[in-house]
């Protein structure tokens, strides 16, 4: 089916305008015509900050109760006792200058880098390779920190991170389409809860402008995000 005919034929089966809750809205995405691969299931939100404000910036990390249903693959780069702990936690690739010299030789084959503070020195100058990626290590997300450990197996299990790009949007995986009603319910609660209490205190009027739900290949459906914190 061609897209223009395939987003047309989605879009049909629901009211763009009405705010549906959570398990709706991941039955009616379940119900429109897809794709044949298993599409990821994301939660994004239009938020009231303005962008250009370094203390308006909405960034963290949020574990997953039912995981991402995507394998994740995880660098570190420790060294002694830390590196030890990662590998034995799952990571799959760890190393120190080794490492960084790989990074800097154009090795991205990972979805999550994390570093302990001392590494960071050897990290910080491939800044302009990671950032545009979303894989520099930063501490407000986890991925600065001396427990790579906990840090691994945090990432493994399913947490994943959020930040507002430059148009004040936050968009965060929280699953597959295959996944239950129920899967997905937990997850964008998780999600939901953390993004609003992670409100700036600078940020004055409305927060959440709109939170919607939708496929890879799908149109968004709008969410009633404040069933969950109510």
């Amino acid at each position: 089916m061609h897209k223009s005919k395939l987003y047309k034929a989605q879009t049909a089966t629901y009211d763009r305008q009405t705010k549906y809750g959570v398990v709706a809205a991941l039955e009616m995405l379940k119900a429109m015509p897809h794709v044949k691969f298993d599409e990821s299931v994301e939660v994004a939100f239009k938020l009231g900050i303005d962008s250009k404000k370094s203390d308006q910036t909405v960034r963290g990390a949020v574990p997953l109760p039912k995981g991402t249903g995507k394998k994740v693959r995880i660098a570190v780069v420790a060294s002694g006792a830390q590196a030890e702990e990662a590998k034995a936690a799952g990571a799959d690739f760890v190393g120190y200058e080794d490492l960084v010299e790989k990074i800097k030789g154009g090795f991205m084959d990972f979805d999550s880098l994390i570093a302990t503070p001392d590494a960071m020195k050897l990290v910080r100058p491939l800044g302009k390779a990671l950032g545009p990626r979303g894989l520099m290590p930063n501490p407000k997300t986890g991925t600065v920190t001396d427990d790579t450990d906990r840090a691994v197996k945090e990432v493994k299990a399913g947490r994943v991170e959020y930040k507002t790009d430059k148009a004040g949007n936050v968009h965060v995986p929280i699953g597959k389409v295959a996944f239950t009603p129920i899967q997905i319910e937990e997850n964008a609660r998780s999600v939901i809860d953390a993004v609003v209490k992670a409100r700036p205190n600078s940020v004055k009027g409305t927060y959440v402008n709109s939170c919607t739900l939708s496929a890879t290949m799908s149109p968004p459906v709008r969410v009633d995000w404040k069933e969950f914190t109510a």
